[in-house]
């Protein structure tokens, strides 16, 4: 499962948005505490089913790619 880490800013609905054009599967995370623990100073951040964890940029190209 996908993990988004998101504070609804703009740029997590952007990634949002894309998530459910793409029709993947996700939760969402919004608690702050548990991006900080896991070394996250923004959002949004998606963390893949292996464990990468990708920043906008990352998340973007990643979900570019997924496109079929």
């Amino acid at each position: 499962m996908i993990t988004l880490y998101s504070t609804n800013c703009p740029k997590c609905k952007v990634i949002e948005t894309k998530l459910k054009q793409l029709g993947l599967n996700y939760n969402t995370i919004t608690d702050i505490n548990i991006m900080k623990q896991k070394g996250m100073s923004s959002a949004p951040y998606l963390e893949l089913e292996d464990g990468s964890l990708l920043d906008f940029n990352k998340a973007r190209l990643w979900m570019q790619n997924q496109v079929k």
